[in-house]
């Protein structure tokens, strides 16, 4: 089964932009927990534009369903990812400015300091996720790194399925799966997937374990509602 994680991130920038708690995330996540998502994702970044650090601890103490803290691993985020001990952590390579993800970890000029880095995390018993574009051979040195699952950065994949083919779009995303899978690694997948693009993903993969969509799911949410927009992501990968 893949299982859907949300990323909120985006209610706490829509909470954020007026001050106050409206819209309540710790309501928003339980309601997606409620509606039917198998987990929660936030990335509290150093500036707290969206998701905050007192957002982490107080979603911890209530979420039911799996959550998943992604972020640069400075030593801020590692102690507060420790402190939580979420059920997986994803390691991105953003610097602190970035708008949003772009692109995957260079697994081998990064080699030692992941390695170091999933250490710490497995040593804290959480599962470990590294952030990788669609290239074979990253995966196999997260692998290497010891991490127990990568996420594959779907942004290409999501660009090319509308400008040139689902097929073509797919391939290398298909190749790095199998590489994946290969190394013994659990396999997730995220950025710019949506009710377009996400069906085909997941007909092409489908030992893919999670998904973690926000932006677009958010977007949708506004014309559907949050009830029938999580229920229509499920049904692109049942």
């Amino acid at each position: 089964m893949t299982r859907l994680s949300v990323n909120i991130n985006k209610i706490a920038t829509i909470r954020n932009a007026r001050g106050g708690n409206n819209p309540d995330v710790v309501k928003v996540a339980l309601d997606c927990e409620r509606f039917g998502a198998d987990g929660i994702t936030v990335h509290p970044r150093p500036d707290e534009r969206h998701i905050r650090r007192q957002d982490v601890y107080d979603l911890k103490k209530v979420l039911t369903t799996e959550f998943n803290i992604e972020g640069y691993p400075a030593p801020a985020f590692m102690e507060l990812v420790c402190k939580i001990k979420p059920a997986q952590v994803t390691l991105v390579p953003d610097s602190p400015d970035q708008i949003t993800s772009n692109h995957g970890w260079d697994t081998l000029n990064n080699q030692d300091f992941l390695t170091d880095v999933v250490s710490e995390f497995r040593n804290n018993g959480i599962r470990t996720s590294i952030f990788v574009d669609a290239n074979p051979m990253m995966v196999e040195l997260a692998a290497k790194a010891g991490a127990d699952r990568v996420e594959l950065y779907t942004e290409p994949y999501a660009t090319n399925y509308e400008a040139l083919d689902p097929e073509t779009a797919v391939k290398p995303f298909v190749e790095a799966a199998r590489k994946a899978r290969e190394c013994g690694l659990g396999l997730n997948a995220g950025h710019d997937l949506s009710l377009k693009n996400l069906k085909f993903l997941k007909e092409q993969i489908p030992w893919l374990d999670e998904v973690s969509i926000g932006h677009a799911l958010v977007c949708d949410a506004l014309y559907m509602g949050l009830e029938k927009t999580i229920s229509e992501y499920k049904n692109c990968i049942i």
